[in-house]
Parts: C-alpha cells; sequence; structure tokens
C-alpha cells in the first residue's frame, strides 16, 4: 500500500504541529476555567484574551468584536437567528443564496418557517451571484443578507466587497460565511457586519470558532447561562481551543502568501490535468476561486464510488462537503449551477493544504484516469471517448 496522500483538506485539516505545542499546556498544566478569580483561573482568562487579541489583529478588527464560538455552524446560526431575534418579534425579509452551507440555509429556512421571509438567490454556471441580483432583491424590510465568501464545495468566490456596499448604502446587516477563506485569502472585513470562521479548517482543533461582531450590530445570543464573550455567546470558554486557534491564525499570516501560491499552482495542475479524463467537467469558476479547492463531475460514474476507489488507493477526497456526506440526495450547490443531475452524482471534490505535495498531485493524476476507466467499464452508462 503506497503512503495515504490526504486531499480532503475543505473537510478538516491536520492540526499544525506549532498549534498543537501552543495548545499543550491548557491541558495539563494551565487548565483553569478562564471565569475563575483565583490564579489558574487568570491565566486562562489572559490567555483566551491574548488569543483574541491576536486574531483581532489578523482580521483587522477590535478584539471585542470577536465572539468564539464551539465551530461555524455555531457562529453561522448565531448570525442569521441572533440578528434576526434582535428583531423584537418584528419579522422582516432576509437575502441569501442558493448554495450556501447548510448551516445558513436551514437557519434561514427556519425563519421562513416562523413568520419570516426569505429570498434565496440564484447564480450563474460557475456559482457566482450576480450584485445586481442583490440589489433587486432588497426591499425596505430587509434585514440581513448573507452570502458565503467562497463556496466549500467548489471554491468559486463572491462579490463580497459589492455585496457589502450594497448593503451598508441601505443600513441592512451584511454576515458572511468565511469558513474556507479565513486564512487563504484577504478577505474584505471593513465590507461586512459578521464574519464566521472555523479553526479546523486552518490547521487548528476541531470545536472552536468564531463570529466577528461589528461595533453596534444587534445581536441576540442563542445560548444563555453566565453571560460569557460579553453576554453573546454563553459557556465555559474552550481554552486550549482558542489558543489553538489564535496559534493556527499566526502561523497562516506568517506563511500565507508562500502556501497560497503553492496551492493555486497545485489547482493549475489539477484543471490542465483533470479536462484530459474525457467526459469530465470543472464545476465552478476557473480563476475567481479558493486556491485550495477543485471540484470536478465524471459522467457515467458516482462520485462515492470514485471517493471509495482513490481511498483504495491510499488518496482521501470526498464528493463534496463532509456536512452532509451521508445524503445520497445530487448536492444542493452542483444542482443550483446548473450540472445535470447525471453528472451531479459523479462529483468529486479536491482539497489541498499546506502539507500537500507536488507529488501527491502527481500521484492522484497518474491514479485517476484508470479508476475512472475502471469504474466507466463496471458502469452500464458508457461514455464516448
Amino acid at each position: 500500500m503506497p503512503e495515504r496522500i490526504y486531499l480532503d483538506n475543505s473537510a478538516t485539516t491536520p492540526v499544525a504541529s506549532e498549534v498543537f505545542d501552543a495548545m499543550r499546556p491548557y491541558f495539563d498544566s494551565a487548565y483553569g476555567n478562564a471565569s475563575s478569580l483565583h490564579a489558574f483561573g487568570r491565566e486562562a482568562r489572559r490567555a483566551v484574551e491574548e488569543s483574541r487579541a491576536g486574531i483581532a489583529e489578523f482580521l483587522g478588527v477590535l478584539p471585542e468584536e470577536v465572539v468564539f464560538t464551539s465551530g461555524a455552524t455555531e457562529a453561522d446560526n448565531l448570525a442569521v437567528l441572533g440578528t434576526a431575534y434582535a428583531r423584537d418579534r418584528r419579522g422582516g425579509h432576509v437575502v441569501s443564496s442558493a448554495i450556501e452551507h447548510h448551516a445558513v440555509l436551514h437557519s434561514v429556512d427556519w425563519l421562513a418557517s416562523h413568520g419570516f421571509e426569505a429570498t434565496l438567490l440564484d447564480v450563474d454556471e460557475t456559482g457566482r451571484i450576480d450584485p445586481d441580483q442583490v440589489r433587486a432583491a432588497l426591499r425596505k424590510d430587509t434585514f440581513l443578507v448573507s452570502i458565503m465568501a467562497g463556496s466549500n464545495e467548489i471554491g468559486t468566490l463572491e462579490p463580497i466587497a459589492e455585496i457589502g456596499a450594497l448593503c451598508r448604502e441601505r443600513g441592512i446587516v451584511f454576515h458572511t460565511d468565511a469558513v474556507q477563506g479565513f486564512g487563504k485569502i484577504d478577505l474584505p472585513v471593513e465590507s461586512v457586519d459578521l464574519l464566521s470562521a472555523s479553526a479546523h479548517k486552518l490547521h487548528g482543533p476541531k470545536g472552536v470558532g468564531f463570529l466577528f461582531v461589528r461595533r453596534k450590530t444587534r445581536l441576540s445570543p442563542l445560548m444563555l447561562g453566565g453571560g460569557h464573550e460579553r453576554g453573546r455567546r454563553s459557556g465555559t470558554e474552550n481554552v486550549p481551543g482558542i489558543v489553538g486557534f489564535a496559534a493556527a491564525t499566526r502561523l497562516a499570516a506568517t506563511e500565507r502568501d508562500q502556501v497560497t501560491t503553492r496551492l493555486r499552482a497545485f489547482r493549475a495542475k489539477l484543471l490542465e490535468g483533470v479536462a484530459a479524463i474525457p467526459g469530465t467537467r470543472l464545476n465552478g469558476h476557473p480563476t475567481e476561486s479558493l486556491p485550495h479547492i477543485a471540484n470536478f463531475s465524471f459522467a457515467g460514474i458516482e462520485g462515492e464510488s470514485l471517493v471509495m476507489r482513490l481511498d483504495e488507493e491510499g488518496i482521501a477526497t470526498s464528493t463534496g462537503s463532509a456536512c452532509s456526506s451521508p445524503d445520497l440526495e445530487p448536492s444542493h450547490v452542483l444542482v443550483a449551477i446548473g450540472v445535470p443531475l447525471s453528472m451531479a452524482h459523479g462529483s468529486l471534490r479536491i482539497s489541498t493544504g499546506r502539507q500537500t505535495t507536488p507529488t501527491d498531485i502527481d500521484r492522484l493524476l497518474d491514479v485517476l484516469p484508470r479508476v475512472v476507466k475502471d469504474l466507466r467499464d463496471l458502469s452500464p452508462f458508457k461514455v464516448g471517448e
């Protein structure tokens, strides 16, 4: 069995050794509760606030605008539902897109079933939203727009700065799910009011994220209790996780340009190499994309079979979002960009990370054509070559 290759970094990333080392003391020696008054607690509190300040500096915001959560799903829920709850049951209108992460879409659906109105915008064949669509969808009672910065499935980048400007003109709160982009691309934070991020997509630990909440943005908490995070998110702080998130952010700040250049080169090589396989389609924008994600569809085969065969070859990939992998329905993102159902079921997401090597990409491109051919030979649906 060849050495295993991990190309599913959009699902999660390996914790960097520098991050693990930074977290270790907060498991075995500096283990105090950050709300306790004694020295153990004060040490933990200091670590939390120093981590908050470091993340805020990287993002270019104020420390008090960073609210730690259990991850991006909670941050997305807090952004969408918390903004709605702050309206004191006055209802209103929300705008989002058809390709958002389910943490946003299901929150919007919940609002729509509880007296709010929602508009989900279509995207073009590359997954891009036209800002004019947003402009046309805004109403007098629109209080929130939520559009992701970059797609977790197909990598397409959205015009966040332009959409944010439209919202700012009208005094509408603008949220972006920046989970896949934080630490990898420049984010127009000045254009948003709320921004979600997660540590485990950035070589940090699982179970910790944050929501940037711009000052004076009205937001009601979803979790009640001890009033942690300045009353916005009750619950004992995950001190090791928060420290790890800050360490991962520092690492990204140090090496982002170098890593991003390498990941973009890998993506370009993937696009060229996979295009040589007959009956394939690139899903997403060819250039306006996150550096680490490439999504393809293959005619005549099932994506799950392709992932399992690649796994047998020691290569880890995915069919799309890991958060919905047990679902046999075609990806809502691929459906939204017009991929035929026959090909939507045959999708493969390849996502690289800081640990990915040129040899990994060469190995995939060597194995993939053979695996695709083998699966097509077994399929009753033949693809002309």
